[in-house]
């Protein structure tokens, strides 16, 4: 690089990048790793050019998300993986999308969400063929297929799981015959995966079938320079299978094996199943002694690795994703609302006028027949008035789309440096030796500025909504999109000990919608049973067949929507919004929008409400007829 001259920018983020991956996998020098991610995107928003190289700048959101996440910082970590998600979504690459997908099953994998976690590694893959067709996009799509079969294995859907290892092992045979040069990597790739598929014959007791797959597998990964730790948690499961064999001298040489290989290689989750594995066998030779002492080491280490999976269990991923999309743009709808106001007015004062001419016109009629002239010169008159006052309602039609297009540009403008300032807010609270006064002022100032990055939203969402002419649509399978709504909002539930039921159609059904649009709908219905429901409460959500139609359901169990205000809660500029169970703000907007959306579709939403029993929202969308060869989105 040194040497090089006018260096593109891509080409410098991806030697930044390099530098990153060196640190993060290599000498796990994470705080280093996370000043190459900084470097990334600094190179890019110095230059202002985030939308020429939205790609560039995603890797560069992920990669520091992802550094976060492994210091455990996870509410900064989701911060960074919204960010690559806003900007691949804006920007249309499907390839972007896929990587924001990767990263949504590794966090659901990581905090047991299986089949959630399966579903992104689907969509990851599906979203990847986009992208530039090369030995990395290989890599990863082998990866994301044995990804989803291990979360399909970890949910106990063994025939779902069994079906993606074989799909994985038929992927690496005949699309990695274009690498011939990376043979040693085929041949560890395809021992993971044979390893992972003998687990799953090892749960049926299969063991003709397992054994060879185990071994097979060993064989290929205990070699020098090979994926070593792969090959631990594989040889584990060979000693499972001589257990429940009763082959206890094989055990324990395979046992004695697995121990040299761990004082090498470190792996905490092979030692903890290493030393339940050596209880277990000092207990069926009658060793208790040593089976005490193996069974002490194993809860231990289990209670530490427990522990450590802790605060990743807990983070509130849904509730960060939720604050970053929910934001409103009141400013705007104030705008809007003083236009309604002057074409009011203008109104009022043509029919004023109309008024006042067609009286002068009466009682010149009454006072004289002969003033044909007259009244013919006054009708030219009015005549003229009106077509000028068409002229003015034109000209202030048209300044009102450029008011809605100037507010667009301001709110977009004063959401970075107001956005800005809240996370350095944030960064400033996480600093230590500060006293309570400086903590209650910084508080204030972060309150402040998340409630104005949420107007800005609003109003911008609002304008857009308002404004737009033509919907991106696309057929989209309603149980994943319901799926990934209601995921995304389940960590906002727990905050308030709520619980969400969601039961979808048994078979898919594809929807020709704009996926953004409706998926707003759905996450503003959730998140009002949320707001408006008390702790402990369950939220229901339901998908219907009827007739030619989806309809989908929204229950909840709180305090419900009182009569007087009913037929209110759909207006743009609704007087009728209340405060949450524990205060949560509300701006009155959100339903107006889903409404216009949802009727921008042709369909339908209405509600029914008991303040006694909760209340029940109902969107209904029309059904699309079957299409021949054409590609399933998951």
């Amino acid at each position: 690089m040194a040497k090089q001259k006018n260096v593109s920018i891509p080409d410098q983020v991806e030697y930044y990048r390099m530098h990153f991956y060196y640190n993060d996998q290599n000498t796990k020098d994470y705080n280093k790793a996370l000043l190459y991610t900084d470097s990334m995107q600094n190179l890019i928003e110095v230059t202002q050019s985030e939308k020429k190289y939205a790609k560039q700048y995603s890797v560069a959101a992920f990669s520091k998300g992802d550094v976060l996440f492994k210091m455990g910082k996870f509410s900064d970590a989701y911060r960074c993986y919204y960010q690559g998600k806003k900007i691949g979504s804006s920007s249309f690459d499907s390839c972007t999308m896929g990587e924001y997908s990767y990263h949504m099953g590794m966090i659901m994998y990581k905090q047991e969400h299986y089949k959630q976690a399966a579903s992104h590694f689907i969509q990851s893959f599906n979203e990847s063929k986009t992208c530039t067709d090369n030995f990395a996009t290989f890599y990863r799509n082998q990866e994301l297929l044995d990804n989803a079969a291990l979360s399909y294995h970890r949910a106990g859907m063994l025939s779902e799981a069994e079906s993606y290892y074989q799909r994985t092992l038929e992927y690496i045979k005949t699309e990695g015959a274009k690498y011939s040069s990376k043979t040693r990597i085929m041949e560890v790739s395809l021992s993971v995966v044979y390893g992972n598929l003998a687990g799953l014959y090892l749960e049926k007791n299969n063991f003709a079938k397992a054994e060879p797959l185990l071994k097979k597998s060993i064989e290929t990964n205990l070699k020098k320079g090979n994926d070593n730790r792969d090959a631990e948690l594989t040889e584990l499961k060979l000693a499972h299978l001589y257990i429940d064999a009763h082959k206890p001298a094989l055990l324990y040489n395979l046992l004695k094996n697995i121990r040299a290989q761990l004082d090498s290689v470190k792996n905490i989750d092979a030692e903890v199943d290493w030393n339940y594995l050596m209880a277990d066998y000092y207990k069926k030779t009658n060793d208790l002694k040593k089976a005490l002492y193996y069974f002490d080491a194993y809860d231990e280490i289990k209670d530490s690795v427990t522990n450590a999976n802790r605060k990743l269990k807990e983070s509130d991923f849904n509730q960060q994703f939720k604050d970053l999309e929910d934001q409103s743009t009141i400013k705007t709808l104030r705008s809007d609302n003083k236009v309604q106001h002057m074409y009011l007015i203008v109104a009022l004062v043509y029919a004023i006028m109309a008024l006042i001419i067609i009286l002068l016109i009466f009682l010149n009629w009454r006072r004289s027949k002969n003033s044909v002239k007259t009244l013919s010169d006054l009708n030219k008159k009015v005549n003229e008035q009106k077509l000028q006052l068409e002229k003015s309602l034109a000209e202030l039609e048209k300044n009102g789309h450029e008011k809605d297009r100037i507010l667009r540009a301001v709110s977009h403008d004063l959401r970075n440096p107001i956005g800005g300032i809240a996370s350095l807010t944030a960064m400033m609270l996480m600093e230590e030796g500060l006293d309570s006064e400086q903590i209650e002022l910084l508080n204030l100032i972060q309150a402040t500025t998340n409630n104005s990055l949420e107007l800005i939203n609003e109003i911008l969402e609002a304008t857009t909504t308002l404004s737009a002419k033509t919907l991106n649509k696309q057929y989209v399978d309603i149980n994943v999109l319901l799926t990934h709504s209601v995921e995304l909002l389940r960590f906002k539930a727990a905050e308030k000990n709520q619980k969400i039921m969601l039961d979808v159609l048994e078979d898919p059904e594809e929807l020709y919608i704009s996926r953004e649009k409706i998926w707003r709908v759905l996450s503003n219905l959730i998140s009002n049973a949320i707001k408006f429901s008390p702790n402990g409460a369950v939220i229901t959500v339901k998908v219907f067949l009827e007739n030619d139609n989806i309809k989908i359901s929204v229950n909840d169990h709180g305090i419900g929507i009182p009569d007087k205000i009913k037929d209110q809660v759909f207006h743009m500029f609704t007087e009728a919004k209340r405060p949450g169970t524990l205060g949560e703000k509300s701006f009155g907007l959100g339903l107006s929008i889903s409404k216009q959306i949802v009727e921008s579709h042709n369909g339908e939403i209405w509600f029914d409400s008991d303040p006694s029993n909760g209340t029940t929202f109902y969107v209904r969308l029309k059904k699309q007829p079957a299409k021949k060869n054409r590609l399933k989105l998951l």
